[in-house]
């Protein structure tokens, strides 16, 4: 399995994009008092919904859902999507759309990213989603995604001139984007999608030759092994960013279950507290010590940590070998964590592009106002 090698060059991210949108209710000039906006992300592990309401130029949720539900399990061997990770995927999307029928919204937009574009059941699947639930999943493309993880999350950039990187670890795939340095809208210069992710790395590097070897040394010599793996794929992007990557004041942003995840673990914390963790900015050293440490431990040793449990316990061995990796390429002394992303990302590009559709409508009526035939006939 090869990345995939993709350059964006000098191309905006631009909340304003012809990316597909679904309208839940007649377009009158804008949204009214009470309606609100949703977004759902459904990845290869996690299904996520965002309900939220504008707040002048931003917006302020009112209701949220999440659940691991584990759609690409066994996807990288099989190709297909199971019959029991459709069921517990249904079971969310059902959950979601009870709470899309008792919310007032506007606009909607759902997606769905590596686990249904690699599937070769995937359209199958969304057709059934929309026939049972009523929700129009759209499968976005590894660009789309990268972009929108970008908009949705790059207000948390350190502040700093010199280049960035945005990543996103998700299950099925791992996003990474160099931003131009010093725009306040991200300009986006080059990026790379490989398809590794929590999921798909855990299942593919399932185990190497431990003839010999300890049960610490054999699950450290795995952890080599997905090293190994992701940073083959992201040989490609780091040859071409190596320049960028020299720079001083480099800044790095990642948006994951893994960076806040270890964020939690580098903060000691009790339980897992999203106000604590998102916007953090933590020595990278930091992270690559936990990363490190987390590598050697057994599965049931990591579920007790704090902010792990057993739902991570597995995969976040994944998710540290593709953070390690992507501090080799861009050694940022400090790495900003970000608990937001691709939702966050479409209800942005939603919100932006009804301030544009209200402020063109009223540039339409001025002019019509304004003009001699108007005066003429009043």
């Amino acid at each position: 399995m090869s990345g995939r090698d993709n350059r964006s060059h000098s191309k905006a991210c631009n909340p304003r994009s012809n990316s597909k949108q679904f309208a839940r209710a007649p377009n009158t000039g804008g949204p009214r008092p009470g309606e609100a906006y949703a977004a759902l992300d459904l990845g290869t592990n996690n299904c996520r919904l965002l309900i939220a309401r504008p707040s002048g130029r931003d917006f302020t949720v009112i209701d949220a859902f999440s659940r691991v539900v584990k759609l690409g399990e066994d996807l990288t061997t099989s190709g297909r999507l199971s019959d029991d990770a459709m069921e517990r995927t249904m079971s969310a999307l059902a959950i979601c759309a009870e709470k899309l029928r008792r919310r007032n919204v506007r606009l909607a937009r759902s997606v769905a990213t590596e686990a249904c574009r690699r599937a070769s059941n995937g359209e199958a699947f969304i057709e059934r989603v929309r026939r049972e639930t009523g929700i129009a999943l759209d499968i976005i493309s590894a660009e789309e995604e990268a972009r929108l993880a970008v908009l949705g999350c790059h207000i948390l950039l350190e502040s700093g001139e010199g280049p960035a990187v945005i990543f996103d670890i998700g299950g099925g795939s791992t996003e990474l984007v160099l931003l131009e340095p010093g725009e306040k809208i991200p300009q986006i210069l080059d990026w790379q999608s490989v398809p590794w992710g929590v999921v798909s790395l855990t299942d593919t590097v399932g185990s190497v030759n431990t003839d010999g070897l300890s049960s610490k040394d054999a699950r450290l010599a795995r952890y080599a092994e997905m090293r190994r793996v992701v940073s083959d794929s992201f040989e490609p992007f780091a040859n071409r960013i190596a320049k960028a990557a020299a720079c001083d004041d480099i800044r790095l942003l990642g948006t994951s279950g893994t960076v806040t995840t270890l964020a939690s673990l580098h903060l000691e914390l009790p339980h897992y507290d999203r106000k604590a963790v998102d916007g953090l900015i933590v020595p990278s050293s930091s992270m690559r010590n936990i990363s490190e440490r987390l590598s050697g431990m057994s599965p049931a040793e990591r579920s007790e940590l704090p902010c792990i449990g057993q739902d991570r316990a597995d995969l976040v061995v994944a998710g540290c070998a593709i953070l390690e990796s992507i501090l080799d390429l861009w050694p940022a002394k400090r790495l900003g964590v970000a608990d937001r992303g691709i939702r966050e990302g479409i209800l942005r590009s939603m919100m932006a592009a009804e301030r544009q559709g209200e402020r063109s409508r009223q540039s339409l009526h001025d002019a019509r106002a304004d003009s001699p035939q108007q005066s003429a006939a009043g």
